[in-house]
């Protein structure tokens, strides 16, 4: 519970929010039934349950574009009605909805609910006790929507720099480990729900430590970049390349038969005895190749590639071997 509230921002965002509306809106509700104001009780009963149910949904469907957007709707509309039911104390409701919003959902719907909010305030106008109060409410209002706009919008930015700099690797412009974990996770539940099929290839390049030390660490750097440009231009937009570590790298393909997988990998090895070098001559890799089986786990399929890797290296490096296949494929 805690890991998708880290990581996923406006889950949390709603999540606060409806924990803020039971504490907040409930005291009210039950002073307001005390008081026999009946219809004010109702309408915030009516909103702490809206938004409940709300946050129940985002956890349960994890669609929080959709509840996000019906909770920043109920939100402003609840506030918009308190406002027009109990009067001038109701206003003060909608400062905290007209910020949320623009968490809630994304900016454009955001604008145009929070200026729906005020203008209906306006239109009703039993809230307020005169013009200049009116006018004076929806200045502040905009300033508080264009405030809210600003830093959500600078946050979003944030967000995406640093989720960026999370699941990239700086060098190569690939996934990184992370990434791959998650990716992993999400094609062993899409085989399993669709069928589909899926290989993972575990590659390293041979000697590399090699090219570091005669050569520098620019060079090897100059190579690593150069191989996973050969490879994403030899591969398809579907297909994912992942660093997983120094000079290891894994690839996942989906929708692919043994017929086809051997068809590319052979292709690969092709491409990069062709055009991989370095200034000591050519530079060519081992592969470890596996196809997911039917109920098996992340870490197992990552497992029987790599022991499909050790067994190429082991063979004399410059090999494609093939998980549970006893045939080790030469350099072509």
């Amino acid at each position: 519970m805690f890991y998708r509230l880290k990581t996923d921002f406006r889950l949390s965002i709603i999540t606060l929010l409806a924990i803020s509306a039971i504490l907040g809106i409930t005291p009210f509700a039950v002073m307001r039934f005390l008081q026999g104001n009946l219809l004010a009780g109702i309408v915030d009963l009516t909103i702490m349950l809206a938004i409940t149910a709300g946050m129940l949904y985002a956890w349960i469907t994890g669609d929080t574009a959709r509840s996000g957007l019906a909770m920043a709707i109920m939100a402003c509309g609840g506030a918009v009605t308190v406002g027009a039911i109990v009067g001038e104390p109701g206003l003060f409701w909608l400062y905290p909805c007209l910020v949320t919003s623009f968490f809630l959902t994304e900016s454009r719907y955001a604008i145009f609910i929070n200026l729906a909010a005020v203008i209906a305030l306006m239109v009703h106008g039993v809230a307020f006790s005169s013009a200049v109060q009116m006018w004076s409410f929806a200045a502040t209002a905009v300033v508080v929507s264009c405030c809210a706009y600003v830093f959500a919008h600078r946050n979003e930015n944030q967000r995406e720099r640093l989720e960026h700099l999370a699941t990239i690797d700086p060098l190569t412009g690939v996934k990184n480990r992370r990434s791959m974990d998650q990716e992993l996770s999400m094609a062993v539940a899409s085989a399993s729900r669709t069928g589909v099929s899926y290989a993972l290839v575990l590659l390293d390049i041979d000697y590399f430590k090699k090219i570091n030390d005669e050569h520098g660490h620019n060079v090897g750097d100059d190579v690593l970049v150069e191989m996973v440009a050969l490879i994403e231009q030899n591969i398809r937009k579907s297909d994912q390349l992942f660093r997983f570590g120094g000079e290891e790298f894994v690839l996942l393909m989906s929708g692919v038969d043994e017929t086809g997988l051997r068809a590319v990998m052979h292709n690969l090895q092709h491409i990069m005895h062709k055009f991989l070098r370095h200034p000591g001559g050519q530079v060519t890799a081992s592969f470890g190749v596996a196809l997911l089986r039917a109920g098996e786990t992340p870490d197992d399929w990552l497992l029987r590639a790599d022991e499909a890797l050790y067994k190429a290296k082991d063979s004399g490096r410059d090999r494609i071997v093939y998980a549970d296949d006893t045939v080790v494929s030469g350099s072509a």
